[in-house]
């Protein structure tokens, strides 16, 4: 037994410096490598419901991921409740339309691969420093590289940025991910537009079950200008919240039972749980 002890408590020694002896780039790069793991290798899906506010549009909505798209319930828009009949032709609209699934399918293709893109950048893109720990987490501090050349617009955005990112250290996870821009980002040298200094950007995540992580809130605040009379305006406030995974075959039609069988005010709805 206490062969058995001093082994574990070697090892957790051992471990704890290995990870002390990190640099902050390479706490980072595990993160990242872990993260783009985890995106290659989790497949489950999940309801939840959730409050997306853009500029002149609040949607409130209860989403499933069903096996080869996601489904919508709006069960308000701009404040105004939605009848059920009116939520249901929605849904079945979409739900015969091939090409808006399509279209869904290949935005949420093209999100994931400029998301791993991005992240790939992460450890070159910035200088990286250890802001504090605390627990099992720590946030590392990041400004722009000036030896980092962007790839395009995206990236360029992206490295203008400056802010903090909080890690889990047990599981190498992104706990949350936030950034400023500090400077203005200037496309085609100003004469298409220009990205005004000041525009933040807030993603946090959360892990819904052991190892399963997914980004429970998104603020973008960026503001701008092209052509001298069009805005750039990147306005968002998502919040996703009472999560529950469902099977990863389920259908469109099986996703819509299951989002009707959710009240329209989630905080009436006895039967919801948020894991924690």
């Amino acid at each position: 037994m206490l062969r058995a002890r001093l082994f574990t408590l070697v090892t957790l020694v051992a471990t704890t410096l290995a990870v002390s002896a990190q640099s902050p780039r390479d706490i980072v790069g595990q993160a990242v490598q872990t993260e783009l793991a985890a995106s290659r290798n989790d497949h489950s899906h999940w309801l939840y419901f959730e409050i997306d506010r853009q500029p002149g549009k609040t949607v409130k909505q209860w989403v499933a991921q069903a096996r080869s798209v996601s489904l919508n319930r709006v069960v308000e828009r701009n404040g105004q409740t939605l009848p059920e009949n009116a939520q249901r032709q929605e849904m079945n609209a979409f739900m015969n339309n091939e090409g808006a699934q399509t279209k869904q399918r290949k935005s949420g293709q093209h999100d994931d691969e400029q998301a791993a893109e991005l992240l790939q950048m992460l450890p070159n893109a910035f200088v990286w420093t250890v802001a504090s720990e605390k627990g099992g987490e720590i946030v590392l501090h990041f400004r722009p590289d000036s030896k980092f050349r962007p790839p395009d617009l995206e990236a360029r955005v992206f490295a203008a940025m400056e802010g903090d990112m909080a890690i889990d250290r047990d599981q190498h996870r992104i706990a949350s991910l936030k950034g400023r821009l500090i400077h203005d980002v200037k496309i085609a040298y100003g004469l298409l537009g220009n990205l005004e200094a000041g525009g933040t950007f807030d993603v946090e995540r959360r892990e819904l079950r052991p190892h399963v992580w997914q980004i429970t809130e998104t603020h973008v605040h960026i503001h701008g200008h092209a052509l001298i009379f069009k805005n750039i305006s990147e306005e968002e406030d998502d919040v996703k919240m009472h999560f529950e995974q469902i099977a990863d075959s389920t259908t469109l039609q099986q996703a819509q039972a299951e989002l009707f069988h959710r009240s329209p005010d989630p905080a009436q709805d006895q039967a919801l749980h948020q894991p924690r």
